[in-house]
């Protein structure tokens, strides 16, 4: 990806320009053999005249007889999965089986399940994954409906879903998180940080447990804005570089240590929050303010009605807080039994009408060019501030070598943070392991 993409894709979260201007397993299945190699081929063909771009390609394929499907989605997200079965099943009569599993995990679990015809037929993962699954022939090209994808979707989402210029996925959401707050606690959403920590001085009592703020600090995703804002960044600047590593350099290290000041508003161990906890204390008015995604903006709306808030990510030093982004994305187990019920459903499942019901359902922000533009998305003040930050945000790399950074960089964060380590230590110590894994990987 060089550094036009990388800007493309930065752009791709204009949608924040769309919407604004415009208003976390069971893993057996009925699989069987390893039918990558002729997966792609015995689609069978209809020619029509169909009336749409949907219809069209829809036409193109039929599932095979007998067909039935396993779909690896999120916890967060299974509502919306049950129901876009169920819709699915009932146009095409092909049964789908859905199984919970979080989408950093789908790929890892692919490749140790798909050749074995244990893996979902139909799988759910952030962007940054896919060169993995690309590169490795774990999944299909988006051939039969891949025009359609691109005529229908931002451009950042078809970027995000392509490696090394091949489609592969099918987008369906863009991500990034944000401030989510109490109203009925916090009369003004924090700017800063520094007010986040005045805040919680007044309000947080661990005896109570209750905390002023509450996020996953074990996890990089979440923490990236304390990296990245003062001028830390992650595989050089258009993302691709392996060798460029800038997790531990001044403007890191100056931001973790902003990181670390914050345990006085949150002081319990990384080890001890998870969505779940953090998602009930919210809830339940015990934590004031929330760092997370769209996928909780359903169940929050629920839980608090007008109490609830949204803001951009307070700022980190001084400096405007740079989060990770990404598009979230279906692709075709290469291994599938049934690879044209498996393509008509990912491709179903992030329609336009698909992607509204998943905002609808959950919260999410649409890739789709018409669904930005509907009222239900344009008009929305929650989705809005998703779109804010997402101006602010960074994408994930999605080189094979992103999956060499995860395990290092959470190790460390719980050490700076629950061990009271030396950040520049911490993070010097995960960018040489960051290194050996590449090189690993690449002798």
């Amino acid at each position: 990806m060089k550094l036009k993409k990388m800007m493309v894709i930065t752009a791709a979260f204009s949608m924040a320009l769309s919407v604004t201007a415009c208003g976390s397993n069971n893993n057996s299945t009925n699989n069987g053999g390893n039918n990558a190699a002729k997966a792609t081929n015995n689609a069978t063909t209809e020619t029509a005249a169909p009336e749409s771009t949907d219809a069209a390609a829809t036409d193109e394929i039929v599932p095979e007889d007998g067909a039935t499907l396993v779909v690896w989605e999120s916890k967060e997200e299974r509502p919306f999965a049950d129901e876009i079965a169920k819709q699915f099943t009932a146009k095409y009569n092909v049964p789908v089986k859905v199984e919970e599993l979080a989408p950093p995990d789908q790929v890892t679990k692919l490749t140790q399940d798909g050749p074995s015809g244990l893996a979902a037929d139909v799988i759910l993962i952030p962007h940054d994954n896919l060169g993995k699954a690309a590169s490795a022939s774990l999944v299909l090209p988006n051939d039969v409906f891949g025009e359609e994808t691109k005529a229908n979707n931002t451009e950042a989402s078809i970027i995000g879903s392509s490696y090394e210029g091949e489609l592969y996925g099918y987008p369906r959401a863009a991500e990034t998180y944000a401030l989510f707050y109490n109203k009925s606690l916090v009369k003004e959403a924090p700017k800063s940080f520094d007010d986040v920590l005045a805040f919680s001085k007044t309000f947080t009592d661990k005896s109570k447990n209750r905390y002023g703020i509450m996020w996953e600090v074990g996890n990089l995703y979440f923490n990236y804005m304390f990296i990245a804002s003062d001028g830390g960044y992650l595989f050089g600047k258009d993302g691709t570089d392996k060798d460029d590593i800038g997790l531990a350099n001044d403007g890191a290290i100056a931001g973790l240590k902003e990181f670390v000041k914050l345990k006085e508003a949150l002081p319990i161990k990384s080890g001890d929050i998870n969505s779940d906890i953090k998602r009930s204390l919210f809830n339940s008015g015990d934590v004031a303010m929330d760092i997370t995604g769209p996928w909780e903006l359903g169940g929050y709306k629920e839980a608090l009605g007008d109490n609830l808030g949204i803001a951009p990510i307070p700022t980190v030093n001084g400096k405007t807080a740079i989060t990770f982004s990404g598009i979230k994305i279906f692709a075709v187990n290469s291994f599938t039994q049934y690879p044209n019920a498996a393509k008509l459903y990912a491709n179903f499942a992030s329609s336009k009408d698909a992607q509204l019901l998943l905002n609808k359902t959950i919260g999410s922000v649409p890739t789709n060019n018409e669904a930005l533009l509907d009222p239900q998305i344009s008009s929305d003040p929650y989705v809005s501030v998703f779109a804010e930050q997402a101006k602010n945000s960074q994408p994930m790399p999605s080189i094979p070598e992103m999956g060499n950074v995860w395990s290092p960089v959470n190790a460390a964060l719980p050490e700076i943070w629950d061990k009271n380590g030396d950040p520049k230590a911490a993070m010097d110590k995960a960018v040489q392991q960051i290194k050996d894994l590449n090189n690993s990987a690449s002798q």
